[in-house]
């Protein structure tokens, strides 16, 4: 059986311009599945970039401002450059805004693969009657990354003033495009609302490879028993990678404070967080 081949185009930031060990560890793990490019929307020394050395085909570092797209752009126009984009059967962009994978990824990957659609995603985003595939991991075959269309889109990614704009620019558009050249698309899990930040233990339980990084600081930590669910019931390994990733970016106290096992300590924090928004209305 001939091997499917994959291609990712990662985007990472640090403020710091580090590489945490969750990020590595993701990196890693994209690895077994494929080639991967990264770029940084961040000023890393080749020293932070070494430590991903063994698992990608280029890495590149630069505080571009462009967001994720504009990594994506960066990795898209590399791939482009050494004109190997005709050597993969897929074209995977994916982002650091998630942790984990939390098991074992190849898998998940062929069930979406096995759709046949042209593109797919982790996660469709449903917000009223408007629908689309979340940004922070898409796959697409040759039909949509080969095309003069994904071409100008992503080539025509630029620097905006605040990241809801660049998703009605970029994440909302790139749905759009599919849709009126009229390919198809699908994704393995639906979150209405917010509730890809919300309900991370549904959706580990429904086997997610995910948990978005946003959870670890959503509600004043009325999420926290969920995430100790997720890390309790993940391997060892990956969950120690996630908490040494959250610790680097939100201090080994809060993350302390934060993985409660105890369901009622959520309860009361959501309460405090309630009334707080209430005394700023």
């Amino acid at each position: 059986m001939q091997k499917t081949k994959r291609l990712f185009l990662f985007a990472g930031y640090d403020p710091h311009g580090a590489l945490d060990d969750a990020l590595v560890f993701y990196v890693r793990e994209l690895s077994k599945c494929g080639d991967v490019i990264l770029c940084m929307d961040s000023d890393c020394p080749e020293s932070e970039l070494d430590k991903v050395a063994d698992y990608t085909i280029a890495r590149m570092a630069m505080r571009h401002y462009e967001y994720d797209f504009g990594s994506y752009k960066r990795g898209y126009e590399w791939a482009k450059k050494h004109n190997i984009l005709k050597n993969y059967d897929f074209v995977y962009i994916a982002n650091d805004s998630v942790y984990g994978p939390l098991h074992a990824l190849k898998p998940v990957l062929e069930k979406m693969e096995s759709y046949n659609t042209d593109a797919f995603g982790m996660v469709e985003s449903v917000h009223t009657k408007y629908r689309h595939i979340q940004s922070w991991f898409i796959g697409m075959r040759p039909s949509v990354f080969n095309s003069i269309w994904f071409d100008k889109f992503i080539m025509g990614v630029q620097r905006v003033a605040t990241k809801n704009r660049v998703t009605v620019l970029y994440e909302n558009k790139f749905t759009d495009l599919v849709e009126e050249n009229n390919l198809t698309w699908r994704c393995p899990f639906i979150c209405p609302g917010r509730s890809v930040y919300n309900k991370p233990k549904r959706l580990f339980r429904l086997g997610c490879p995910f948990i978005k990084r946003m959870s670890f600081t959503r509600h004043n930590g009325a999420i926290g028993h969920q995430l100790y669910y997720v890390l309790k019931h993940c391997d060892k390994k990956i969950a120690n990678a996630i908490i040494n990733g959250a610790n680097h970016a939100y201090t080994e106290k809060y993350i302390s404070w934060l993985l409660t096992p105890n369901p009622f300590s959520g309860i009361i924090r959501g309460i405090k967080y309630a009334f707080q928004k209430l005394r700023k209305q």
